[in-house]
Order: structure tokens, then sequence, then C-alpha cells
């Protein structure tokens, strides 16, 4: 047993001897080959690194001369501005000799004038003394009756000189502000609606009279109640008569006896009934023609209060003309008119459109329709140019805007058609009156005249009493007082008659 364990070490001892030699020698020959391909690989890193050397080496030689380029143009450039400084710097110092060579003459020359002055005040002096005695006034006596005398000449020149602006004036822009008003009066011509303080309600017959009527007048008195009209039935046949001086009345008041008529129920309950129903459809009718009044003029955004306002204006008068079309109108004329002068004609026919909005609120303060329009234009947020030209149209407030004289004068245009307007009676005598008093107020006058229901005033003056150029003057005066203190439709004429007559008789 020992001698196979002995030889089994034997043989181990001899494997590992022979596979040690093997790896020694398998080692020894790799390590050759390593260091032969390290020794390939350290020439050829050589090679690369000589390479990139050189490339490098050329990349800087190109930069160095590139920059060496550079150097050189920007010195070439330094010496030809430094060149330029110094012709500057020559022309600069060549100028300030010269200028210093000119203060020198000036101010010999001033010298010399200084001199010149002082002899000329002496002469002025002696020329003043000698002029003094021989005239025995003292120069402040003569300044006086001189500036007394070019006074007097320059007013005489100075009316003369307005006189002939007016009448070049009048020939050049006459001719054209006829133009313009004439085409938009012909292109915006609508009709004339005038209306009373009446409506006449047809029936059928004459027993429906007393059906209105009532047991001892109940059902009349309770329609006038509610309506706040007054009903006159009298003997004129199948008609009846309702008076007020509100147009919404009116209609209410048409409108209920149409229904209670037409439905044969007339009692005080359903009077009542009928009249707040027709009043409610007079509200909505009047906010639906508000709407299709600015529709069909083409004015958008305005605030649904101005709308109900503008539809308002149906059931209103002035001066016997229907203000809804009175407005149209004159929207239509400013949007014309503004136009034709180059000017925003929406803007234009939106503020004639809400000139008289004043005078349908619904409170009715006291203040005048202009100034109130204003107001409610401010207060549903109109822009500023159409607020002043609604308070401007009466010259309440002072015009800010070229649209203002144009809704002015637009107004008074429409005001101003033959049979657009009435006036009553009493009202209209009293306008005329006023005119001829204002007139006699002034000094000088003899008569006066109103002409054309008011449109001219004649003034007939003392000829020994004014001279030519105080009549003028006395023209300017009774126009400019007229516009300021007296309210009228149109325009009024005022013309100054001053006439001498020298008569004699031959026997």
């Amino acid at each position: 047993m020992w001698t196979n364990i002995i030889i089994g070490i034997i043989a181990f001892i001899v494997g590992a001897g022979g596979c040690y030699s093997i790896f020694r020698f398998n080692n020894k020959k790799m390590k050759k080959e390593m260091e032969a391909e390290a020794e390939l690989l350290k020439k050829n890193n050589l090679i690369e690194v000589k390479e990139k050397f050189i490339q490098l080496k050329s990349e800087h030689e190109q930069q160095v001369q590139q920059r060496n380029a550079k150097i050189q143009e920007r010195e070439v450039k330094l010496q030809q501005r430094e060149m330029q400084l110094n012709q500057r710097q020559g022309e600069i110092q060549r100028k300030m000799n010269e200028l210093e060579t000119l203060k020198e003459t000036h101010e010999q020359q001033l010298a010399a004038l200084e001199n010149k002055r002082k002899d000329v005040e002496q002469m002025h002096r002696q020329a003043q003394e000698q002029l003094e005695t021989i005239s025995g006034l003292s120069a402040e006596q003569a300044k006086e009756r001189l500036v007394e005398a070019l006074k007097d000449e320059a007013k005489t020149n100075a009316m003369s000189y307005i006189n002939d602006i007016m009448e070049e004036a009048k020939m050049t822009a006459n001719k054209e502000a006829k133009r313009i008003v004439v085409q938009s009066i012909q292109r915006v011509a609508t009709e004339t609606a005038i209306e009373n303080a009446v409506t006449i309600f047809h029936i059928e017959s004459d027993e429906m009279k007393g059906r209105i009527i009532g047991r001892e007048g109940r059902n009349i008195r309770a329609l006038e109640a509610a309506t706040g009209v007054e009903i006159i039935v009298d003997d004129t046949p199948e008609a009846i008569v309702l008076s007020a001086f509100d147009p919404v009345r009116r209609e209410i008041a048409r409108l209920s006896l149409h229904q209670l008529v037409t439905d044969g129920r007339i009692h005080p309950a359903r009077i009542e009934e009928v009249v707040n129903k027709v009043r409610k459809q007079i509200e909505e009718e009047i906010i639906e023609i508000g709407k299709r009044t600015t529709i069909d003029l083409g004015i958008h955004g305005l605030h649904p209060e101005l709308i109900r306002l503008v539809g308002k204006m149906k059931y209103r008068s002035s001066y016997g003309q229907n203000l809804l079309q009175h407005s149209r109108e004159v929207a239509n004329l400013c949007a014309t008119m503004a136009s034709e002068l180059g000017l925003n004609p929406k803007k234009a026919k939106r503020a004639g459109l809400l000139h008289d909005i004043g005078k349908v609120p619904d409170d009715e303060p006291e203040l005048p329709h202009a100034v109130l329009g204003m107001r409610l234009a401010e207060k549903y947020k109109e822009k500023p140019d159409i607020c002043n030209a609604i308070g401007a149209h009466h010259d309440e407030v002072e015009m800010e805007s070229l649209i203002a004289p144009i809704v002015q004068v637009c107004d008074a245009i429409s005001g101003a058609r033959p049979g657009a307007r009435r006036e009553i009676v009493e009202a209209y005598i009293k306008r005329l009156n006023d005119l001829e008093n204002l007139a006699l107020s002034y000094p000088g006058v003899v008569k006066t005249y109103a002409i054309q229901a008011g449109r001219e005033l004649r003034v007939i003056v003392g000829a020994d009493k004014l001279d030519d150029k105080e009549t003028e003057l006395l023209s300017f005066d009774l126009a400019k007082k007229i516009q300021d203190e007296m309210t009228y439709p149109g325009q009024v004429k005022i013309t100054v008659i001053r006439e001498t007559r020298a008569v004699s008789y031959a026997k």
C-alpha cells in the first residue's frame, strides 16, 4: 500500500513538472509576441504624434500670418486717420484765425455804430426841440393828437376792411354753402307732419256714445281718470274728441276706446283693465319703434334706455312738428353734410338723432332740453364729441368739435322748412313784439318792423343821430343780442336803414 502511495506521489510530481515546463515555454513565446506588438504600436503612435504636431504647427503659422496681416491693415488705417485729423486740425486752426479777424472787425463796426447812434440821438433831440419851438406843442401833446388821428383812421379802415372781407367771403363761401345745404335737403327730403292737441275717434252710431258715457257718466269718468285725457262728447255725429297735450295719453285713450267699442263690454272695471293692457302695449311699441329707427339709420351700440327715448319721440311734438321725424331728418342731414365736409358721417348721424333726446325724459326736470340731453348721453356712455354736439346745438354750452355746428345748422334747416313748424298765435305775436322792442331799446332808432313771419327785422334810424359806421355797428350788435337772448326757428335778418331826404318846393 505504501508503495502505491509513493508511486502516485512520484507520478504527480513528474506530471506537475512537465506541465510547468510547458506553461513556462508558452509564457515566454507570448511575452515575445506582446513585446513585438507593443513596439509596433509605439512606432505607430510616434508617427501619428509627429503628423499631428506638423499639422498644428502649420495651422499656428497660418493664424500668426492672418493676425500679422490684420495688424498691418489696422496700422495703415490708423496712419490714414491720423493724417485726416492733422488736416482737420489745420482747418480748424485756420478758421479760428479767421474768426478772430472777423471778431476784431465786428467790434470796430459796433464801436462805429455806437458813435453814429449817439450822433443820431443828438440830432433827433435837436430836431425835436426845434419842432416844439416852432409848433408850440410838447412831444406828449403831439403824440396824443397823432394817436387820436390814427385811431379814427384805423377804425374807418378796419370797418372797410371787415366789409370787404365779409363780401368776399359771401361771394366765395355762400355759393358752396348753398350747394351743400341744397344737396343735403334734396337727398334727405321727408314728409311734414303737423300734430294737434286733439284726436278724433270715429264711432259707428250715436247709440255707442251713450254706452261710452255710461249710467250717470260713470264710464266716461272712469276712462278720463285712467287715461288722463279729456273726452268730449258733443253733437258731432259719429265722432268723439280726445283732448290732451300728451300724444302718448291720447294714443292710449284712442286704442282703449277702440278695444272697448269692438268688445262691447264697457264698464269701469273693464275700462281700467283695458287701459293698463294698452299702456303696456304702447311701452313695447315705443321700444320697437326705437329699435326700428336705429336699424333704419344704421346706428349701432345705443344704450337700451336711449333706444326707448328715441321711440318715445314718436309721441312728442315741437312747434307742431313730430319729434321723431324731425330727429330722423336732422340725422340724415347731418350725415350728408358731414360727408360733404370730409367728416365722420356715422358720428354726425348719431348726434343728429339724439340732439333732442332731452325733450322726452321721464321726469322732465327744469333744465334746457339741450343740456338735459347732453347729461343723458353722458349718463349712457356716449362719446364726448357727441355729447358736446347735443348740448351745444342751442349754444347752451361751448362747441368743442366740428360735429356740433353741423347739428346746429341741420336742426335749423329742418325747423325752417315751410310748413314744418307751427306756432301758437300768442307766442308768435309775442316773439314779433320782442324783436321790435329789442331794436327800439337802442339810441337813435326811430321805427322797427318785424316782417317775413319774424325772419327779418327792419330798423329805421335817424340820419342826424347815427352815421354810416355807427349804423353798421348797430346791425352787428342787434344780431348778436337777438342770437344770445331770443329763441326762434331758422335765422333772423337784420336790416338797418338810414336815409336823408331834402324836400323843397318851387312856387
